[in-house]
């Protein structure tokens, strides 16, 4: 979103669970290479509803998984969701670019409920409605937040190059690795404390939120009904073992937190059908650490009634198996998407 020189970055996803990093090398067929891919866990307190509440647990983790990895690149890129975010499709009467860029301020100022100085704005032109008119997508996000996380890089000792939204890094990893979509999907990113959705309607983003549901609700829930470690929650929702629990003992209580999600999905969804010329819904793809719950696709396959999978954002990306162990590769890679959509961009691409 704000950049200055065109250059490959390293994606950086900071989560409220986990740190995510990723770094490729384009090549000139277009495919892209793997350079790194790494996570470290952050503690809970860290990070609370998508704000940084102890910066330096932050750091220390970043800073601790650039050196473990031997990470060079000083060139970093990370992304925002959350309160802190809007997004908002305008339509704007015909102007000129010079035109735009100088009444896009006082356009904007009719959609943020922030006080315009305290935003970052960006904004792009999509199509023209009519010769007298033409639509924009505008994304503000909180100068504070963006603050917040991009001087983390820097006391990590890496510049940050590159600001993004969530939703739409997992555009990017999901178009890199599947195409442009040719029918509705609803690409669902699921943290460990929100849930972001952006709707593709035959290859164009219109609809996008951010829902404050995640992996924490399952872990939670295991914890209170077993009286459970955070960890060994952690590891009964994804379906291992712990102890003297087996998948049949966890799984009700799981599925009742996915029914809770698929609840919430479902409001999410009916309003942007409602609110948009498109009847339907024809595939969720799950990405983030939460994809991966027990049983999560088959309880969405059956409220939606419709085709669910869980995205591969290496999928498309070629890897040598003597560097990065496939095992480990299959086991992170939903929880990658993000960080995956970051390293695909370059700085100015203005996508």
């Amino acid at each position: 979103m704000f950049g200055k020189r065109k250059k490959q970055v390293v994606g950086c996803d900071i989560g409220s669970s986990a740190i995510k990093l990723v770094e490729l090398k384009p090549s000139k067929s277009g495919e892209f290479q793997l350079v790194h891919a790494a996570s470290a866990a952050l503690s809970p307190e860290a990070i609370v509803d998508g704000a940084i509440m102890d910066s330096s647990l932050v750091v220390e983790a970043l800073s601790h998984l650039i050196a473990e990895n031997n990470i060079k690149s000083s060139s970093f890129g990370t992304s925002l969701s959350g309160h802190s975010v809007i997004i908002k499709r305008i339509q704007l009467p015909a102007m000129s670019e010079a035109e735009l860029a100088e009444s896009i301020q006082w356009e904007a100022e009719q959609y943020i409920p922030f006080d315009i100085n305290d935003v970052n704005l960006d904004y792009v032109v999509l199509d023209s409605s009519t010769d007298d008119s033409m639509d924009a997508l505008l994304v503000a996000v909180k100068k504070d937040r963006v603050a917040d996380f991009t001087s983390v890089l820097v006391q990590a000792g890496k510049e940050p190059v590159l600001v993004d939204v969530d939703v739409f890094a997992l555009q990017n990893a999901y178009e890199v690795n599947y195409g442009v979509p040719e029918e509705t999907v609803a690409l669902v990113n699921i943290g460990a404390s929100v849930m972001n959705i952006n709707v593709i309607d035959h290859g164009a983003s219109v609809f996008w939120r951010d829902v404050a549901f995640g992996g924490n609700q399952y872990t939670e829930a295991i914890q209170q009904e077993f009286n459970l470690a955070r960890d060994d929650a952690e590891r009964l929702k994804l379906g291992e073992r712990v102890g003297e629990h087996s998948v049949q003992n966890v799984l009700g209580v799981v599925n009742s937190v996915s029914e809770d999600l698929a609840a919430e999905l479902q409001k999410t969804i009916d309003f942007f059908v409602a609110t948009s010329a498109v009847d339907r819904l024809e595939k969720l793809v799950l990405a983030g650490g939460g994809a991966q719950v027990l049983s999560l696709g088959d309880v969405l396959k059956e409220r939606f009634q419709v085709d669910v999978e869980v995205m591969n954002p290496f999928r498309n990306i070629r890897y040598s198996e003597s560097d990065f162990d496939p095992e480990w590769i299959n086991r992170n890679a939903p929880g990658m998407s993000v960080a995956v959509g970051l390293a695909v961009r370059t700085v100015g691409d203005g996508k």
